[in-house]
């Protein structure tokens, strides 16, 4: 029963990743409710798979550190709050372990992101058919939609940590 349910909390990962990549593509926004949602999924899933409670402390450790960084970000304007909420609730899920990579792969991620926007900046602006709905805003604001980059890692980086050894 226990796995069956450590099973059920962790596929909510993948589900509200890709529900946060594809709100922030659309709209620039990640709702609380999904960084909320995951982080309390992800304490969660650390105390149905019996994680030590050293282990549940080194996992927020992670999850604070990346919000401490974040908000750093956030303060000198680089990035939106949200991104910052929800890269530590990720951060909760992959603890230490996993965080470099995280941090390698959505920042060549983001980068790559970038280049997409100010190709489209240079490119693509001149045409009308763009200017319509999403479209319009994501032109009209110069704004990178990070939280797909964020995303993009996370299910990258998720799917080479031990959660996935409880679908195996």
């Amino acid at each position: 029963m226990t796995q069956v349910l450590s099973m059920m909390v962790v596929a909510v990962f993948p589900v509200l990743v890709t529900w946060a990549a594809i709100t922030d593509f659309m709209t620039m926004t990640i709702a609380n409710r999904v960084s909320i949602g995951l982080f309390l999924a992800g304490l969660l899933a650390l105390v149905l798979t019996g994680v030590p409670l050293a282990g549940l402390g080194a996992h927020l450790g992670a999850a604070a550190l990346v919000f401490a960084v974040g908000f750093a970000c956030f303060a000198m304007g680089w990035m939106g709050g949200g991104d910052v909420k929800f890269a530590a609730a990720v951060a909760l899920w992959l603890g230490w372990g996993h965080l470099l990579d995280y941090a390698v792969t959505f920042s060549i991620y983001g980068g790559l992101l970038t280049l997409l926007a100010l190709f489209s900046d240079r490119v693509l602006d001149p045409l009308p058919v763009l200017k319509v709905g999403f479209l319009a805003r994501f032109q009209e604001h110069r704004r990178v939609p990070y939280g797909v980059a964020l995303s993009a890692a996370a299910l990258q980086i998720f799917a080479e940590t031990p959660w996935m050894r409880l679908f195996v």
